[in-house]
């Protein structure tokens, strides 16, 4: 019950916020695709730079689209618990797996406050995520994503070839309800050298707030 009730608070409340995103969404990367911009250099919270390509594990790399004041990333009171307290488990689960996992925040539109690099740098250490934390000025990797969402998951596997897109897991809401756990299926899949069961799920959160080009 407390999963469908956050859902559908959030449909309500954020519908505008989700809708709109400044301009019109790329096709989003296919299954099989190779990883775009792989080694494009972003600028990472603790002030060096890497690139995709550089910080991908020996099984690959999961990239997921972040923000810093999406309730589906940081949560909704008791109503969600939101996804992102899900992330340096997932992110250990990823290295146990031979897989790195990064954060990127594509939110150029609100650079100028809630997702500056401070405000970035701030969100890491408050939350003490375990993995890189990277600015994607332009949303320039976004946009070849055609990422949507945040968050919104991308799974590369050891070619950096695409085999998993889509949300976390099945339950924003409650991190104890869940019943399917698609990125860490995923990655035990990629580890052992097999196909994805689900590789494609829908993306739910908040709009990537981009600029007009």
């Amino acid at each position: 019950m407390r999963a469908v009730l956050g859902v559908a608070l959030f449909a309500a409340a954020f519908v505008l916020m989700s809708a709109s995103s400044g301009v019109d969404p790329q096709p989003e990367l296919a299954i099989g695709a190779k990883a775009p911009l792989a080694d494009a250099l972003m600028m990472n919270v603790n002030g060096t730079q890497m690139s995709l390509e550089t910080a991908a594990g020996p099984n690959g790399v999961l990239v997921v689209f972040s923000c810093n004041t999406c309730p589906f990333v940081v949560g909704n009171g008791e109503k969600s618990d939101g996804w992102e307290g899900r992330y340096n488990a997932t992110a250990a689960f990823a290295k146990e797996n031979g897989v790195s996992m990064v954060l990127v925040n594509s939110n150029e539109a609100k650079r100028d406050n809630h997702d500056s690099m401070e405000a970035m740098k701030a969100h890491a250490k408050e939350n003490d995520y375990g993995m890189p934390y990277l600015l994607d000025s332009g949303h320039r990797l976004a946009d070849a994503f055609g990422a949507l969402k945040t968050p919104h998951v991308y799974l590369f596997d050891a070619d950096m070839t695409l085999v998993y897109r889509g949300s976390i897991d099945d339950n924003v809401s409650d991190a104890d309800a869940v019943s399917e756990r698609y990125v860490e299926n995923a990655i035990t899949a990629v580890a052992a050298g097999k196909r994805c069961s689900v590789a494609e799920t829908k993306a739910i959160g908040c709009s990537i707030k981009r600029v007009s080009k």
